[in-house]
């Protein structure tokens, strides 16, 4: 699985699971964060650990698909933990509340589960601290709001 996090909202903004670890999943997610976004990605800069699993992160597909859009790509320090927390954070909880839950029979289902209690749990349940105990579904249509009206 690729996820992409705006650290601002806490909300997973594009996502994307596959059977193997390609640049293409990066890709995907991407993609799906630019079209989510309705294609205003000006400033962004979007920044991936250093682990195995960022490695994708680096391939030509993926830094091909940042400059189509016109993002910056930004790669944390080694071993800098806080660089990659709030990913870190994230799928520790998908591990805790999806993946040991039960068996899964097939990866749809899997897939399926952890879409649900994406777009559920964590986007419209689960109430931020650092945000005055907003949802990042609420917190995103309230900090979006005075940006609508000027």
């Amino acid at each position: 699985m690729c996820a992409i996090k705006d650290v601002c909202s806490s909300r997973i903004v594009g996502y994307s699971i596959g059977a193997r670890m390609k640049a293409r999943l990066a890709v995907v997610a991407l993609e799906m964060t630019v079209a989510r976004s309705g294609g205003d990605v000006a400033e962004w800069v979007v920044q991936s650990g250093r682990e195995s699993q960022a490695v994708f992160n680096r391939s030509k597909k993926f830094t091909r698909a940042l400059a189509r859009h016109g993002l910056a790509g930004s790669m944390g320090r080694v071993s800098a933990a806080g660089d990659s927390a709030a990913m870190e954070s994230f799928f520790v909880l998908v591990q805790k509340n999806v993946l040991d839950r039960r068996r899964w029979v097939s990866r749809d289902q899997l897939r399926i589960a952890i879409l649900t209690w994406i777009e559920g749990m964590c986007h419209r349940r689960r109430r931020k601290t650092r945000s005055g105990r907003l949802t990042p579904i609420e917190y995103k249509a309230i900090s979006e709001s005075p940006a609508l009206a000027a």
